[in-house]
C-alpha cells in the first residue's frame, strides 16, 4: 500500500476515532444525568460531589481495602527486603522469611480456617510426592483438585464442628474473608507444582539453547518468563517449605497472576532482573493514573449501576450500545488495576509474574488476541455464572475462522492484493468485535433472559442502523489498530534489528 494513502487513512481514522468519542463521552454524561435518582448502588464521591457508581461488588471490595493492602504490601516488602539484604538470604532462607509472612497476612484474613488451607495443601503435596511415578498421576492429580474444589463449594469453606463438637469454637474465629473463594488460585498452583515435579522427573522437551538463542530477552543475558517457566528447577527445590510458599505468597495469593512453580522456585535465589528500579517505580506510578482514570470514569460515568438497575430496557438501541461499551470498558479497567496491583507488589518483591492485560480491550480485534490479552485462569471460574457469555463468545469464534482462512489463501504479493488482504483482516475484525460485544451485552448488561430483547430490539427499524454504524465504526477502529500494530513492530525492529 502506498505510504501516503496510509498517512492520509491514519489522519482520517484519528479524526473519526476523536469525534467518535466526544459523542461517546457526550451521550454517558447525559445518560448518567438523566437517570440519576433512578440507578442502584452510588455512595457519596470526593470528585465535584457527584455520586461514586460503586455497585460492582468486586471493586468496592478492593477499593475499600486498598488502604489496609497498601500497608500489609509495605509491611511484607520492608521485612523482606531487609532480612535479605542483611543476611544474604537465598533460597531457604527468603522462602522461610516469605511463607512465616504470608501465614501471617492469611490469619488475619481467614483466621483459623488457614487450617484448612494447610492441610489441603498438605494432602496434595503427598499424593504429588508418592505418586507422581504412577502412570495415573496426573489424573489423580485432576480428580483430588477437582474433588476439592466441588468439596469447598459445595460445604461452602466446611464447619469445624463437622469435624467434632470440640472444633466448634473455632467457627468463631473465621477471619474476614471466605478462604474458599481465594482458594480457585491456590488450586491452580497446585496442579502446576504437580506437574512441574512431574516433568522434573521427565526428559526436558524443552531445548533451552535453542530458545535463548532465538528470545531477545535471553540473548541479552537476562531470563525471560518462558524460561524461567519452562526450565525445570533441581529437585531438592520442591520441598514441603517451597511448595507452601508458594501456594500463599502474599501478594500473588487473593488474585494472581497465576505463576508456575518452577518460576516461583527460580527467583527465590535470584530476584527478577527484567524490570530495573526505575521500570517499577513507572509501572507503580502508571498504576496510579489508572487509579485515577477509575475514579474519574466511576464519579461521572454510571455504566455498571445501569446494568445492575435493569435500566436497559428504557433506553434507546444506541444508548443500549453505549452503555454496553462503557460496561465493557468499566469491567476491563477494574481488573486491569487489580491484577496490576498485586504484579507490582510482587515485582518489588523480586518476583516477575507474567502481565495479565498486555494490551487494551480496545485495541484487540480478533479473538485469538482477546483471550491471549485477557486473563484465562479467572475465565475458568467466570464463566460459571456466565455461561450465555462463553457459549456465545466460543460460537462467533466460527464467522473469525472463516474469514481467517479465506484471508490466509490471499498472498499479498503485489500492492493491490496487500489492498486486499487489508480491508478483509478490517472486515473480519469488525465482525469479531461486533460479535463480542453482543456477546458482552448478554453477559454483563441484559443477562441471559435479555437475550432475546437485544436481538430483536436491534433488529427493529431503529435498531438497524445503530447495527450498521457500530460495525461501521468497529472496522474504522481496526484499521487504526492496524496501524498502531506496525508503528509498535517498527519501533521493536529498530531496537532488535537481527529479530
Amino acid at each position: 500500500m502506498n505510504s501516503s494513502w496510509k498517512k492520509y487513512e491514519l489522519i482520517f481514522l484519528g479524526i473519526y476515532g476523536v469525534a467518535f468519542y466526544i459523542i461517546i463521552i457526550c451521550r454517558s454524561l447525559q445518560l448518567s444525568h438523566d437517570h440519576l435518582g433512578r440507578l442502584f448502588g452510588l455512595r457519596r464521591g470526593w470528585i465535584a460531589n457527584l455520586p461514586n457508581d460503586l455497585s460492582d461488588s468486586q471493586w468496592r471490595n478492593f477499593r475499600g481495602n486498598l488502604p489496609v493492602l497498601t500497608l500489609v504490601m509495605a509491611i511484607f516488602i520492608l521485612v523482606a527486603n531487609i532480612l535479605r539484604a542483611k543476611y544474604c538470604l537465598k533460597l531457604k532462607g527468603m522462602s522461610i522469611v516469605w511463607l512465616s509472612l504470608s501465614l501471617s497476612y492469611l490469619s488475619y484474613l481467614h483466621g483459623a480456617c488457614v487450617i484448612f488451607i494447610i492441610s489441603i495443601a498438605s494432602a496434595n503435596f503427598f499424593l504429588v510426592k508418592i505418586f507422581s511415578q504412577s502412570k495415573y498421576f496426573l489424573l489423580m492429580l485432576w480428580i483430588f483438585n477437582i474433588f476439592v474444589h466441588l468439596g469447598n463449594r459445595v460445604y461452602e469453606g466446611y464447619s469445624f464442628s463437622i469435624f467434632g463438637q470440640n472444633l466448634a469454637f473455632l467457627d468463631n474465629y473465621r477471619g474476614t474473608f471466605r478462604w474458599h473463594i481465594c482458594f480457585n488460585f491456590v488450586i491452580l498452583r497446585m496442579i502446576s507444582y504437580g506437574y512441574d515435579y512431574y516433568w522434573a522427573q521427565q526428559d526436558s522437551c524443552f531445548d533451552q539453547k535453542k530458545h535463548i538463542h532465538r528470545c531477545h530477552i535471553c540473548s541479552s543475558g537476562k531470563i525471560c518468563y518462558l524460561l524461567l517457566q519452562e526450565r525445570s528447577v533441581d529437585i531438592d527445590k520442591f520441598s514441603l517449605r517451597i511448595y507452601l510458599c508458594y501456594l500463599v505468597y502474599a501478594p500473588l495469593y487473593i488474585a494472581g497472576p497465576i505463576i508456575s512453580f518452577n518460576a516461583f522456585a527460580s527467583q527465590l535465589d535470584i530476584p527478577q532482573r527484567n524490570y530495573s528500579t526505575k521500570q517499577v517505580v513507572w509501572y507503580g506510578f502508571r498504576w496510579v493514573l489508572s487509579l485515577f482514570l477509575m475514579e474519574l470514569m466511576t464519579h461521572f460515568f454510571y455504566y455498571n449501576a445501569f446494568a445492575t438497575s435493569g435500566m436497559w430496557k428504557q433506553l434507546s438501541p444506541l444508548e443500549v450500545s453505549i452503555i454496553g461499551y462503557g460496561v465493557l470498558n468499566f469491567i476491563w479497567l477494574k481488573f486491569f488495576l487489580i491484577w496490576r496491583y498485586f504484579r507490582f507488589w510482587a515485582l518489588v518483591g523480586g518476583v516477575e509474574t507474567p502481565e495479565n492485560m498486555p494490551r487494551c480491550i480496545n485495541n484487540c480485534y480478533d479473538l485469538e488476541s482477546f483471550w491471549k490479552n485477557w486473563h484465562a485462569s479467572f475465565n475458568k471460574w467466570l464463566v460459571r455464572k456466565l455461561i450465555s457469555w462463553a457459549w456465545l463468545t466460543c460460537l462467533f469464534f466460527i464467522p473469525e475462522i472463516i474469514m481467517k482462512s479465506a484471508v490466509n489463501a490471499l498472498q499479498a504479493k503485489d500492492a493491490f492484493r496487500e489492498f486486499v488482504l487489508r480491508e478483509l483482516n478490517a472486515v473480519t475484525g469488525a465482525i469479531t468485535i461486533t460479535c463480542l460485544m453482543v456477546a458482552n451485552f448478554a453477559g454483563y448488561v441484559v443477562g441471559p433472559s435479555g437475550v432475546k430483547w437485544l436481538i430483536s430490539r436491534f433488529l427493529q427499524k431503529d435498531g438497524l442502523p445503530v447495527l450498521g454504524g457500530m460495525f461501521a465504526t468497529f472496522y474504522l477502529g481496526t484499521k487504526l489498530m492496524f496501524h498502531i500494530r506496525d508503528a509498535r513492530q517498527r519501533s521493536f525492529l529498530k531496537v532488535n534489528p537481527k529479530t
